[in-house]
């Protein structure tokens, strides 16, 4: 039976050794006592599984090496945000303790999370804010396929890049607010003037997105890709979108930004019977002046697009991770 003989150098010499005695080397013996020894008595099959044993071994390794506990990445990561909360209220109380505004004008953080208290436990907030999640998400969810398609059309067509690619940057760079005399002429108070103005909003972020993620995919895994048989269809399904996921998800990210601006922007100007929503609440405190109200509101608000950006922010730490882009400590 022929082996190869691994000195401590690195240094391998073939030999030839009648017996089955040493035919199955267990990893811990190769590891624990011929290691040790000096030089390692291993067959052709055993020299590959401990090989890649090995860089398995040293992959774990760098993960893990670059992966704290997780109560020290929680902490980590929170402490930040909860600096940056703590100056925020600091610097609001001071502010409304100054008397540069009264106190009915600009009340302190105290009655304004008493009050936010107060509403998430009536039906009315929860019933407001069912209403302008479900805006939103359908919004999303119709821009999303819009522009995901959009993008790949363009990406994949140089005459449509050449006639539509600026107007979709252009449409993207215009206030939504600007959509909503058309809107309302269009589809008059209604949920479809709504809907119109998040899709105009919402759909050219996203399709910039993919447009952008398609231009960085690297030449050679498109070359790969065709020389294994992909090609049309196939080529953008197993290769050229897998690599350019990272961007998609940023623009679908973007996106839902731009649609949720639009979604308020629009519920502050149409109200639709028996449909409450964030906005018209919004609405309805600025005109009975109630400040502490519209500002629990505001902040409310702000936690479910934190909360939506938290749900994005895992997506794409899960990609990384599945990529084996590691995050340094």
């Amino acid at each position: 039976m022929a082996f190869d003989i691994v000195r401590r150098d690195g240094s391998i010499r073939h030999r030839s050794k009648s017996g089955s005695s040493n035919r199955d080397l267990s990893n811990r013996d190769l590891s624990n006592r011929d290691i040790s020894n000096g030089d390692i008595s291993i067959s052709d099959r055993d020299r590959e599984t401990l090989r890649e044993n090995e860089i398995r071994g040293l992959d774990a390794l760098d993960l893990a090496s670059s992966s704290p506990p997780l109560a020290h990445a929680l902490w980590r990561s929170a402490w930040p945000k909860m600096a940056a909360l703590a100056l925020a209220l600091t610097l609001w109380q001071l502010v409304a303790i100054s008397g540069w505004r009264e106190s009915y004008v600009l009340p302190g953080p105290l009655p304004v999370f008493a009050e936010l208290a107060s509403a998430v436990m009536t039906h009315d907030f929860w019933a407001a804010v069912g209403v302008t999640l479900t805006r939103g998400i359908v919004g999303f969810a119709i821009a999303s396929v819009l522009g995901l398609a959009l993008g790949i059309l363009v990406a994949r067509s140089r005459i449509l890049r050449a006639a539509i690619g600026s107007l979709i940057t252009g449409l993207q760079t215009m206030p939504s607010i600007a959509w909503f005399p058309l809107a309302i002429l269009l589809f008059q108070l209604s949920e479809q003037a709504i809907l119109f103005v998040i899709l105009i909003g919402a759909v050219p972020s996203i399709a910039n997105g993919v447009i952008g993620g398609v231009d960085y995919v690297p030449a050679l895994l498109v070359r790969a890709g065709r020389n294994i048989g992909a090609t049309g269809l196939s080529l953008y399904r197993h290769v050229v979108l897998p690599a350019a996921l990272p961007s998609i998800v940023s623009g679908l990210k973007q996106g839902w930004a731009f649609a949720w601006r639009s979604l308020l922007a629009g519920e502050l100007i149409v109200a639709i019977a028996n449909r409450p929503s964030l906005g018209q609440f919004l609405s309805n405190s600025r005109e009975l002046g109630d400040t502490t109200y519209m500002i629990a509101l505001m902040i409310a608000i702000l936690m479910i697009g934190i909360g939506v950006d938290a749900v994005f922010s895992g997506i794409e730490r899960g990609i990384r991770r599945r990529r084996g882009v590691v995050v340094g400590v």
